[in-house]
């Protein structure tokens, strides 16, 4: 069975609060999500600004591949907004339960059934493709949700929307109500779910489950106070989950991490670390034995394959770790331990976890360091030189010069202050060399007094999303700074080289053998 995937990112997703994006905005999320494979958008409300029409009409007009959709008040002026901001399908909803009729609408239940049969008529005397929507359907009168269904079916709308509208659902009632309307229209009826009690995706499955064509969906499952049904744990599970019947999606799973992150970071909402599918701890491991059994087969604790997703393994190191998972952390390095260097090293991440410290691949490394020396850590990048220049009435000037696996590269820039362009000028060269990005960047004071140290610590992700941190201590801010991105650029490099030779020698292997 083939699921339609209806996406209001665009709409419901920009009632979270603290969200409000501009036509440009819009635009390019559209873009993606279209990449991504939805189904439909629902691009916007029309006639609540001239912002917002504008953002419809640029979307209608870009020729994407995927339906376009304008939500809609039952009200003749807001069908026109949306056909003057050149759409051709309304989402247009009106409230039916009796707590929304009595205190926002002061209405009775047959008026408004006749504005939801008047709108869904003039909708239609318009050319336009009509989704109903019976707002607040989860808390309506069941035998008069079944009316309103049936008479707009009968007015002639072409989709009935199902909407849990906050979230006050169970999967059990979702599934009647929705045999029900399909009962009742012999429609393709869609499912909206809010996530107030954190059932809107297990909600969503249960609509389709019995016969639901189609679910309103968001990228992280943003929206209005709890979110919506979040898009990427709708559609993984309903490919991977098993089940009587598949389901299938024209969604392009190994894009969904990267769209996820993409309109994180143009919405201003981080995706909390324990997200399914797009968490950053959704496909990290730490326990010892966790650890052990992914490295022999990941399915032993992995649903999915991270790749499946556009996403990569991570293992994590504290103080549940065991040899073997930190062995294959140090390894991600180029870093090789002995049996007695390996107890040595776990011994000290162990006695750092107790006190209640997180381990990351910086203090794992400076750990193997001492242990090892300095050494046994391999060095691609070499600092060679860098300079600033800064002052009064001068904007602040960097140059700086790397070693980059024997072969040498100059960048300057100028930045708001000294540190900024020297980052800037770095940034310049493993831009061109690697497309390395400085995502995070944070400064610390650890000591007072005249020669007060400071401590920086950065983030460097790689065009795949994969990131590695670095820290570096000193008196200098600038050099210190320097220090900690050169040392960063190096770990997500070495990193990299080694799978790209572990890559290289499996296809070795495979022509070998073929």
């Amino acid at each position: 069975m083939k699921v339609r995937i209806f996406d209001t990112t665009l709409r419901d997703g920009e009632q979270t609060v603290g969200v409000s994006l501009s036509p440009d905005q819009k635009l390019s999320i559209a873009k993606k999500l279209d990449e991504l494979g939805v189904d439909a958008i629902e691009a916007g409300f029309p006639v609540i600004s001239e912002g917002e029409s504008k953002a419809v009409k640029m979307i209608t007009s870009e020729g994407l591949s995927c339906e376009i959709a304008g939500l809609t008040r039952t009200i003749k002026g807001d069908i026109d907004a949306a056909v003057d901001s050149g759409l051709n399908y309304i989402h247009t909803f009106i409230a039916t339960s009796d707590i929304h009729l009595q205190y926002k609408l002061q209405m009775t239940r047959e008026q408004a059934l006749e504005k939801a049969i008047e709108a869904v008529e003039y909708g239609k005397s318009r050319g336009l493709q009509v989704e109903f929507s019976a707002e607040d359907a989860t808390r309506t009168d069941r035998d008069f949700l079944k009316q309103v269904f049936g008479d707009v079916a009968k007015a002639g709308a072409d989709r009935i929307d199902i909407p849990d509208t906050v979230g006050y659902s169970t999967p059990e009632y979702i599934a009647e109500i929705t045999k029900d309307a399909i009962a009742a229209t012999q429609l393709p009826v869609s499912v909206h779910c809010h996530n107030d009690f954190g059932l809107a995706v297990a909600n969503a499955l249960s609509g389709i489950h019995v016969g639901a064509a189609c679910a309103h969906v968001t990228i992280n499952g943003i929206g209005e106070r709890a979110g919506n049904a979040s898009l990427e744990e709708l559609s993984m599970a309903l490919q991977c989950l098993p089940q009587d019947q598949k389901y299938e999606t024209n969604i392009k799973s190994e894009l969904i991490y990267d769209t996820s992150r993409y309109i994180s970071k143009i919405v201003g909402i981080k995706v909390q670390p324990n997200k399914a599918i797009v968490g950053d701890n959704a496909f990290g491991h730490e326990s010892g034995i966790h650890t052990h059994g992914v490295l022999n087969n990941p399915l032993t604790y992995e649903p999915i394959s991270p790749e499946l997703v556009g996403r990569t393994r991570q293992l994590r190191i504290g103080k549940h770790a065991g040899i073997h998972g930190m062995n294959a952390m140090l390894e991600e390095f180029g870093v090789k331990t002995t049996d007695d260097q390996s107890k040595q090293i776990l011994e000290k991440i162990k006695v750092l976890g107790d006190q209640g410290q997180q381990i990351t691949d910086v203090e794992l490394l400076s750990i193997a360091s001492d242990v090892l020396g300095e050494k046994g850590i391999k060095k691609i990048v070499q600092l060679s030189a860098f300079s600033v220049s800064t002052g009064i009435g001068i904007m602040p000037y960097a140059f700086v010069k790397l070693n980059i696996d024997g072969e040498d590269f100059i960048g300057t820039d100028y930045g708001v202050g000294p540190v900024d362009a020297a980052l800037n000028a770095i940034q310049k060269i493993t831009g061109k060399v690697s497309e390395l990005k400085i995502t995070d960047y944070r400064l610390a004071s650890i000591s007072g007094g005249a020669t007060a140290l400071c401590e920086v610590t950065i983030t460097v992700e790689d065009p795949q999303g994969n990131s590695v941190s670095a820290k570096s201590v000193g008196e200098d801010i600038v050099t210190t700074s320097v220090k900690a991105v050169v040392d960063g650029i190096n770990r997500i490099m070495l990193k990299n080289m080694l799978k790209e030779k572990q890559l290289n020698w499996i296809w070795l292997l495979m022509w070998w053998y073929v």
